[in-house]
């Protein structure tokens, strides 16, 4: 009988034993996955070399920024789409990525990508730099936009309420 119990808590310890171990061994391998995707979140390069392969991507509206990672790696412009997401919730480009048809290379970086895709039309430039050059006459001439005459109401206001504070203190 004492024997059988001896038996018994050698087996009990040996398992409690091995369990341990293969936590240990599951939090080290856990911790090295982890450690590895955020090493490679700021360092992944690209997929190729230069000159690179040119692709065409259509990124349509009704897809999410998980799903452009996806299709970025069905295309082969990325290694991992999961990689991909956490580089752009982690960037500036984060909800700026527009809809359209890209041509993208095997030879950008994510950063790169996302640069490309981010970035505005030429024609949308072109109309924002005219509507610039248009405000930036306007201000230099005296003569302006509705907002500078709602800035002088203001100031009416604003000496009005002055005048009446000096008079009630005299």
């Amino acid at each position: 009988m004492k024997l059988n119990k001896l038996v018994l808590k050698f087996v009990s310890i040996s398992f409690s034993i091995l369990v341990m171990l293969l936590v240990v061994i599951g939090l080290i391998k856990l911790g090295s996955f982890c450690y590895d995707f955020g090493y490679r979140v700021f360092t992944e390069g690209p997929v190729e070399e230069k000159p690179g392969t040119d692709v065409t991507v259509d990124v349509t509206g009704d897809l999410s920024e998980y799903q452009i990672g996806k299709l970025l790696k069905k295309e082969g412009l990325i290694r991992d789409a999961n990689l991909f997401y956490v580089q752009l919730r982690m960037s500036a480009y984060h909800g700026k990525l527009k809809t359209g048809t890209y041509t993208l290379n095997t030879s950008m970086t994510a950063k790169d990508m996302m640069v490309v895709m981010a970035a505005e039309s030429e024609e949308s430039t072109e109309s924002t730099e005219s509507t610039e050059q248009r405000t930036d006459l306007d201000s230099s001439d005296g003569t302006s936009s509705d907002d500078t005459g709602a800035d002088n109401a203001g100031e009416e206001n604003q000496n009005t309420d002055e005048n009446e504070q000096a008079g009630a203190v005299e």
